[in-house]
């Protein structure tokens, strides 16, 4: 229709040229239709594009939507203008725009060789052409459109039922090259992934020969330069290039040996990150059609999703695989297994899950050191991860990077690695390695490492699943320090308990008790002595008081047996607490909310604690004021002890306050201490009301007795 159109203008109008020219989207045109006077082939033939620019008739008509003309070319400037003059031959040509459903279109030019201009009614003849063409346009357009768009949809469909019943990925990768090369009549189109290596690998290609195809599937090449696919990478938008003697780098050294002249590439995402392109080439002259981009993209979209539903399977097969390996990990964490064992079990696993060569597990040292603790090899060779090696820290390698920045490092060449790490790792053939810090309590204890003699890097996430196992390697380390703390602790707490107990017997035997001892004899002496007129009653009556005696020596007896603040007994922690507030050298403010009685380990613990928190006080804060406050929570009893001191307490600096630590995580309580400088010193304490009841404690609070039975009521700020 277009070659219609050009001949029956051009002999209408008597012209030595007359072309139709269709407007594309990126500001270019492309020629659709040619004819000459003399019948010989137009200097640019059908399917060359230009770029809009310039003083010709082309730029001024699609510029402004008018009939344009020029009658001299001398001063004629453009692409499109530049070649008429030279390869065309024109002296003179007008321009009339076509208008298809209210849109510029694109336009009719006509053209002298001749010296003299087109007459002056051209522009007015043209025209009437204008409006038949842009009808047969519209009918050819819909036509066009609507096969294609049949074609396209029928061609999706295909695909969509293959990722539908979850093809193999290369299935859908061959199938949807082979749909988009044949939808857009294409020669060649090509599949290809992103690699973090900087490469790009083809996983899909087709030719519309049937023959051999460009970048065959596992063909590698390098990105950079002026190339569709380095484009879309750099850009992750779709790009084109119409003329490839243009373009640059490995990729476009490749394509021009296949025929390339023109190409479009567009992004394949996954997840939102970009995972390959899909590029279609062409080997003819004119360029691919500017609506290529648009519907290579539908199919894209396809190929998205089946690789997110191959990806989402492996992803699912890995995780479990994963999970399963955690759970037998923690497993021997739960249990307490010896640090060794969990070691051992840990990198096997590790190396299992991400289908490692070998696996490394190393503790920092305070010497400046890396211990091998751990490992494992897929082939069995223990001599490839040598436990027990020690290794001096510094140069550039991966143990040495995570030691200085607390963070995941990665050497993927340890040909250019250094230090003595760095020297074992290539005795032992590795090539690249992987590893992740160990945190153990907030400081750094170590690091989990993955190690390949191949020349393929690691893959870019194995950081995250390494995370995972580090996890459960502090937590093992972590229940064993905390273990090993808390078997100190109570240690420290009986020992203490039974050396002051000890002194405090000694010393009643030593004292008070032989001093009621010795009262008892000479009063039972006395009595003996006693004259026999007033003997009788004389003896009774000294015998009644050296009974006595031996009453308060056997109670005191049983007090050096089981010391027990006599207050707390009998009246309960408010009491208590309020003798110690009127003992103390600094006035205290007491803020009591607790009702009923607490299991006993409870209230001793809260009463020992504050009484050595008023002691401190006393003796070091130079305070004027104490406040105490106590409340009793659903789980927990709360004691907050805080003064206006000087503040600057150093919780180590004396044994005091590692006592009542002790003595609170004996419990399975807490206890924070913050005192800056100047600011004064708050105590807080968390004891859990579930501890158990000790020997002799109250087990509720219906037991006999009318201390048991009475509660304690809210204390008014204060009371002290």
């Amino acid at each position: 229709m277009f070659a219609a159109v050009a001949a029956e203008v051009g002999r209408l109008l008597e012209v030595d040229y007359a072309v139709l020219i269709r407007s594309d989207p990126d500001d270019a045109v492309t020629v659709v239709g040619t004819w000459t006077s003399t019948g010989a082939a137009a200097p640019s033939p059908v399917g060359r594009r230009f770029r809009l620019g310039g003083r010709n008739v082309s730029t001024l008509v699609l510029r402004t939507g008018r009939p344009a003309r020029l009658d001299a070319y001398a001063d004629v400037s453009g692409t499109i203008g530049n070649t008429g003059a030279r390869d065309w031959g024109f002296r003179s040509s007008v321009g009339v725009p076509i208008s298809v459903e209210g849109r510029p279109w694109g336009l009719i030019l006509v053209a002298y060789t001749r010296d003299e201009p087109l007459p002056a009614g051209t522009e007015a003849r043209l025209a009437g052409f204008t409006e038949l063409v842009a009808t047969a346009i519209a009918n050819a357009q819909a036509r066009v459109e609507l096969r294609g768009f049949a074609e396209e949809q029928a061609a999706l469909r295909r695909v969509a039922t293959l990722v539908a019943r979850a093809a193999p990925a290369e299935e859908v990768f061959a199938a949807v090259t082979a749909e988009v090369g044949r939808l857009l009549e294409v020669d060649f189109t090509i599949l290809s992934r992103c690699e973090p290596n900087g490469t790009q690998v083809s996983v899909g290609a087709w030719s519309s020969t049937g023959d051999a195809v460009a970048f065959p599937v596992g063909t590698r090449v390098l990105l950079g330069g002026r190339n569709v696919v380095s484009l879309v990478v750099q850009t992750s938008r779709p790009a084109r290039i119409d003329y490839y003697t243009d373009a640059s780098g490995p990729i476009a050294d490749a394509a021009r040996g296949y025929g390339f002249r023109s190409a479009v590439g567009v992004p394949i995402s996954v997840e939102g990150r970009l995972w390959g392109v899909m590029a279609v080439a062409s080997g003819r002259a004119e360029g691919l059609p500017t609506d290529t981009e648009a519907r290579t993209a539908g199919f894209t979209e396809l190929a998205a999703t089946a690789i997110a539903n191959a990806q989402a399977r492996v992803e699912l097969r890995d995780h479990a695989e994963e999970q399963a390996a955690l759970r037998r990990v923690a497993t021997l964490v739960a249990r307490a297994a010896p640090a060794e064992e969990v070691f051992a079990a840990v990198t096997a696993e590790v190396g299992r899950v991400l289908c490692a060569e070998s696996t490394a597990l190393s503790r920092y040292d305070a010497d400046g050191t890396a211990t091998v603790v751990g490992g494992w090899d897929s082939r069995g060779d223990a001599s490839r991860v040598p436990v027990g090696a020690r290794m001096a820290l510094g140069g550039r390698n991966v143990t040495t990077l995570v030691f200085r920045t607390g963070q995941p490092a990665r050497v993927d060449d340890y040909a250019d690695a250094s230090g003595e790490a760095a020297t074992l790792a290539r005795e032992r053939g590795m090539r690249s390695i992987v590893g992740v810090p160990i945190s153990v309590a907030g400081r750094l204890w170590g690091l989990m490492m993955v190690a390949s003699a191949s020349e393929q890097p690691h893959r870019v996430d194995i950081e995250g699943p390494l995370a995972a196992f580090t996890d459960l390697v502090a937590t093992a380390l972590a229940n064993a320090e905390a273990q090993a703390a808390l078997t100190g602790s109570r240690a420290r707490i009986v020992a203490a308990a039974d050396t002051t107990r000890r002194r405090i017997e000694r010393d009643l035997h030593d004292g008070a008790q032989q001093r009621l001892v010795s009262l008892a004899l000479q009063l039972r002496s006395t009595a003996q002595a006693a004259p026999p007129a007033e003997a009788g009653e004389l003896r009774a009556q000294m015998n009644v008081v050296a009974d006595g005696l031996t009453g308060v020596l056997d109670e005191l007896r049983e007090i050096a047996r089981g010391l027990h603040p006599a207050i707390l007994a009998e009246g309960g922690l408010r009491p208590a607490l309020k003798t110690l507030a009127r003992r103390s050298a600094v006035p205290v403010r007491l803020d009591i909310t607790v009702d009923g009685w607490l299991p006993e380990p409870v209230e001793l613990a809260a009463y020992y604690v504050t009484a050595e928190a008023l002691t401190n006080a006393a003796k070091h804060a130079q305070a004027t004021v104490i406040d105490v406050r106590l409340a009793a929570e659903a789980e927990s009893l709360r004691i907050r002890v805080r003064d206006d001191g000087r503040g600057g307490a150093d919780p180590t600096g004396g044994t005091g306050l590692v006592g009542l630590t002790d003595r609170v995580e004996a419990l399975g309580g807490r206890l924070w201490l913050h005192s800056p400088p100047g600011v004064g010193t708050t105590m807080n304490v968390a004891l859990p009301l579930t501890a158990p009841p000790g020997p002799g404690s109250r087990q509720d609070n219906t037991d006999s007795g009318p201390a048991a039975r009475r509660k304690l009521g809210p204390a008014r700020e204060g009371d002290g």
